[in-house]
């Protein structure tokens, strides 16, 4: 037995940098949206062992870390509490600790030690962190390098009235606990991306956070609103992404996951979304998915204008455990939107709908597969998943924690 374990944990060794580089899509979907599955239940199992003075909310991400009293010491742990597709992004969990002390964004071709622009371009893996409370308006686009955490945790951490964060071509980033907001489009400047070299940027969107060819990217517990473009979005061949726990607000076009119906390189697009706010002033693209495959489970909707989830271009959409508050309004109870093609085509689209509880109102369109739930269906299914949403979702977005004490 000794000797078939130590045959196993070598041939994992093997296997590891591959699962932590590859952008590969995974080969069998169903299986992480199954993992993501067993991390609720063993949550909420372990919340009840652990009884009423327990800080376990039954959230699986949040239950990894956020009971331990010494997680300023213990940062990097954040690393391994992922879950879903984005669950191997490690971020700079085996680098060192980079401190940003100076909030400024002067020279974004030179940036200053201590900046936030100069770590995030090291090519080394960094763990970075803020001395304090603090504002940064950044001067162009913050271009991330590979294998960096921006953790905003201990402090408050506005990236805000400027260009905001741009993913672009690198892997293992993971964004935790900012305040995004108020991003306006950057460009036509010089921009330096790593210590070696630096390039003409044209005109951005003005993204909250724009992840372009990316992979193994997890945004946690940021607080996003009133961007220029979109408040996450993620096109052109990224991948292996998990968007939980964040609370959005006050945005149009709020998270778009894939680039256009004929860039057909986002069919390898996985995305998964949980556990995150959908809150007041938002008005559609809770998200819009194009070509890949996407896993909405366990998030509060309690607000939208036109529609909560939409698609174009054939995307496999698995809703599982949501809670939709419908508008009164009563033309814009529909949770989806089928878009750019007739009906004769969307049908066949692979959406479904399970264990989704639905509000004043709000109904699921599902098509292919997911045709045979009807909406009463997953009204009686939802009861049970979605009755744990108001608790895992209760703090979403940009945590107060404070050295000394629980998160």
């Amino acid at each position: 037995m000794a000797l078939l374990t130590h045959i196993a944990l070598f041939l994992f060794s093997l296997l590891t940098p591959t699962l932590l580089c590859s952008s590969s899509p995974v080969p069998n979907p169903e299986l992480v949206v199954e993992e993501v599955h067993k991390s609720i239940a063993n949550a909420s199992r372990s919340r009840r062992n652990l009884g009423y003075l327990s800080c376990g909310t039954g959230n699986p991400i949040d239950d990894c870390w956020r009971c331990d009293p010494n997680w300023e010491k213990n940062r990097q742990r954040l690393a391994d509490c992922a879950i879903g597709f984005g669950k191997n992004a490690v971020g700079g969990r085996d680098g060192r600790i980079y401190v940003v002390t100076d909030s400024s964004d002067d020279d974004v071709v030179n940036p200053k030690p201590g900046t936030l622009r100069y770590g995030v371009i090291q090519d080394e893996p960094l763990w970075i962190i803020f001395a304090r409370d603090m504002v940064i308006k950044l001067k162009e686009e913050l271009i991330m390098n590979s294998f960096k955490t921006v953790d905003g945790r201990g402090a408050s951490v506005h990236i805000a009235g400027g260009p905001c964060i741009t993913v672009q071509f690198v892997t293992n980033i993971i964004i935790h606990g900012l305040n995004i907001h108020d991003c306006k489009p950057g460009g036509n400047a010089m921009v330096r991306d790593s210590p070696h070299h630096f390039g003409w940027r044209t005109i951005s969107d003005g993204d909250g956070v724009s992840i372009f060819g990316g992979s193994h990217v997890w945004v946690d517990h940021c607080s996003l609103s009133n961007c220029q473009d979109g408040l996450i979005d993620a096109i052109h061949g990224s991948t292996a992404i998990t968007i939980s726990n964040n609370y959005m607000t006050h945005h149009d076009k709020v998270m778009l996951l894939g680039h256009s119906d004929s860039y057909t390189q986002d069919k390898n697009m996985q995305v998964t979304i949980a556990f995150n706010h959908f809150g007041e002033g938002l008005v559609q693209r809770m998200p819009r998915c194009r070509h890949g495959y996407f896993h909405v489970v366990n998030n509060d909707y309690t607000h939208w204008e036109m529609y909560a989830i939409g698609g174009s271009a054939d995307p496999t959409i698995n809703s599982q455990g949501n809670r939709f508050l419908a508008p009164d309004d009563r033309f814009s109870k529909e949770v989806t939107k089928h878009e750019d093609a007739p009906e004769s085509e969307w049908r066949n689209w692979n959406w479904r709908s399970e264990g989704d509880l639905m509000v004043n109102g709000a109904f699921f369109t599902a098509s292919g597969a997911g045709a045979s739930s009807s909406y009463a269906k997953a009204s009686s299914l939802g009861a049970r998943p979605s009755s744990l949403v108001g608790t895992i979702t209760t703090n979403a977005g940009a945590l107060n924690c404070r050295k000394g004490s629980r998160c």
